[in-house]
């Protein structure tokens, strides 16, 4: 595995994860795997510099996929907005600012997957040619080595804590129930914030447990 210059290897696990699909719109349901926005957003949890933007190059299974049901207690509503608190920032409203929570917790179920392990492989680009490159990849393998990041990273929702490690090697070993070709359907790429917050979506397919990220701008990424 080529671990050189911009180019970073992560393996995260957890007891549980949900990726949550945007088509329900209520109840939780997660993808099969996780997806290239939620590997880039536990990658920015770790290290996170306005110089630089991570890009997922391929995603590895490690574990066979495997599905479970709960229910969770959830608000219907969402908290109080930036607009909301701006006048009691001010000083024009004092009365108290409150969410009572046994007036609007919801019970909704939820398809979560069970004991999860992948590995991440990516790389930075540093915007403007900003920066040392390489300075980059010592800091985040430091802290990647260490177990040092910026907030706890997760897998898909914040309860679901992922575990991580720095990871250097040949690729890893391939499950049995992974191996061979699997249409995942359309996942989430990404979202493009550069476009009014435009999601992305691609044609996923894994491989032997892996899955090749196409880059955003591709003709195979759609809106």
């Amino acid at each position: 595995m080529d671990l050189s210059k911009n180019r970073v290897a992560l393996r995260i696990w957890g007891d549980f994860a949900c990726f949550t699909r945007p088509e329900m719109k209520v109840e939780r349901v997660s993808y099969d795997v996780i997806t290239p926005s939620a590997a880039r957003g536990v990658l920015e949890a770790i290290y996170w510099k306005p110089q630089i933007v991570w890009v997922i190059d391929r995603l590895h299974v490690l574990k066979p996929i495997r599905f479970t049901n709960i229910r969770r207690n959830e608000l219907g509503s969402v908290g109080p907005s930036d607009r909301t608190l701006k006048p009691y920032l001010s000083g024009t409203k004092t009365e108290p600012l409150m969410q009572i929570i046994e007036d609007d917790r919801q019970q909704r179920a939820a398809t979560l997957l069970q004991d999860v392990e992948y590995l991440i492989e990516a790389h930075y680009e540093v915007r403007n040619g900003n920066g040392a490159p390489q300075k980059h990849f010592e800091m985040f393998k430091r802290r990647a080595s260490k177990g040092q990041c910026f907030q706890q990273p997760y897998l898909g929702c914040r309860e679901f804590v992922a575990n991580f490690a720095w990871y250097e090697g040949d690729g890893p070993a391939v499950d049995e129930s992974l191996k061979g070709k699997r249409d995942m359907g359309f996942m989430l790429h990404d979202i493009d914030f550069e476009h009014e917050m435009t999601p992305k979506f691609f044609r996923a397919t894994m491989i032997d447990g892996v899955i090749e990220v196409p880059r955003i701008q591709s003709e195979e990424v759609r809106s």
